[in-house]
C-alpha cells in the first residue's frame, strides 16, 4: 500500500469527522478500545488540532478484558479526552448475562449492548463521566442525548456492514432500516435529515484491516498488546467480551508482522471476527443485532 493511498484515506476521514462536527450539534463518537475505534480516535485528535471537540462513548459490558479499560483510562488522562461510559446496569445487576444465566449469546448482547447503547445515547440511562480534576468517573444521571453517533466501522469486516453509509440515518429508537439508506456520490454527503432522525457516521468505512495496521505503523499509534502474540502462538484478531471472543493462531508479536500476515494471504479465508462467538449464533453475521441499533 502506498503512502499515497493511506494519505487519500486519511484525508477522506478528517473530512468527515470535520463535517459531521459542523453539522450535528449532539454528536459523539464511540470508542471500543479496538484497533478501529483507536485509529478513529487518532484522526480526531489530527482534524481538530490534538483536541477532540466531542465526547467520546464507551459502552462497558463488565466482561471487557481488564487490559483494555486499563488502556481507556489511561489513554482518557493523557490525551484528556471526555469521556462517558455507558451500562445496562439493571440487567448486570439481575444477572441477566451469558454463560451464568440461560440468555443466548445473541441476547446478552441485546442487553449488554445493543440496549445499553441505544438507552445512553439517548440519554435514558445514567452515565459515568470522567472528571480529570478528580481524575475519577461521576455519575451523570440528567445526560443529554446524542443525535449522532461517530463510529469505527469498516465494510470490509462484516457483511452487513458493507451496506452502511458514511452518514447512515436511524430512526427516533435507533433501529436501522437497511434499505433506506441515502445515495452518495463521491464526496457529496447528505447531511439533513428529518427531524428525529438518528444519525451513524463511519469515517472509516473504505478502509481496509490492512490499512487500519499500515497507518498503526505509520502514525506508532499505541494499541493494547492483547493483539500481539506474547509467546504462546496466538492472538486477538478482534476484541469482545472475554467470555465470547477467543484469539487466533498467529505468531505475529509486532505491527510489522501482523501487516506481514495479511499481505501474505494466510488470513484470507479466516473471516475478521471468526473469534466472535455471536456473530456465528447470527448466521455469520451482526445484521440481526445491528439493526437493532447495536454497533
Amino acid at each position: 500500500m502506498t503512502a499515497n493511498h493511506l494519505d487519500e484515506l486519511e484525508s477522506v476521514s478528517v473530512h468527515i469527522l470535520r463535517e459531521a462536527y459542523a453539522n450535528f450539534k449532539e454528536l459523539g463518537m464511540l470508542w471500543s478500545i479496538g484497533k478501529d475505534s483507536t485509529v478513529l480516535l487518532w484522526l480526531a485528535r489530527k482534524a481538530f488540532y490534538n483536541h477532540v471537540p466531542f465526547p467520546l462513548i464507551h459502552i462497558d459490558t463488565n466482561f471487557k478484558i481488564p487490559e483494555m479499560i486499563e488502556y481507556r483510562d489511561r489513554l482518557t488522562r493523557e490525551w484528556k479526552l471526555n469521556m462517558v461510559v455507558g451500562q445496562n446496569t439493571e440487567a448486570l445487576e439481575q444477572g441477566k448475562s451469558f454463560p451464568w444465566n440461560t440468555a443466548s449469546r445473541l441476547e446478552c448482547c441485546k442487553m449488554l449492548k445493543t440496549t445499553a447503547l441505544k438507552n445512553t445515547v439517548s440519554g435514558n440511562y445514567p452515565r459515568l463521566k470522567y472528571n480529570h480534576k478528580i481524575q475519577e468517573y461521576e455519575i451523570d444521571r440528567n445526560p443529554e442525548p446524542f443525535t449522532a453517533i461517530i463510529a469505527g466501522v469498516r465494510a470490509d469486516e462484516e457483511g452487513s456492514r458493507s451496506k452502511e453509509r458514511y452518514f447512515s440515518p436511524r430512526d427516533r429508537t435507533n433501529e436501522w432500516n437497511i434499505d433506506d439508506q441515502p445515495p452518495e456520490f463521491w464526496n457529496q454527503f447528505k447531511t439533513d435529515f428529518a427531524p428525529g432522525t438518528h444519525l451513524r457516521i463511519h469515517p472509516l468505512l473504505d478502509w481496509t484491516e490492512l490499512n487500519i495496521w499500515e497507518y498503526i505503523q505509520r502514525e506508532n499509534i499505541p494499541t493494547v498488546s492483547l493483539y500481539y502474540n506474547q509467546g504462546e502462538g496466538r492472538r486477538y484478531r478482534s476484541l469482545g467480551c472475554y467470555p465470547c471472543t477467543q484469539p487466533i493462531d498467529s505468531e505475529s508479536r509486532n505491527v510489522e508482522e501482523i501487516i506481514a500476515e495479511l499481505r501474505s494471504g494466510n488470513l484470507a479465508n479466516i473471516a475478521e471476527r471468526s473469534g466472535r462467538a455471536q456473530d456465528q449464533e447470527d448466521g455469520g453475521g451482526l445484521e440481526t443485532l445491528r439493526t437493532e441499533g447495536y454497533m
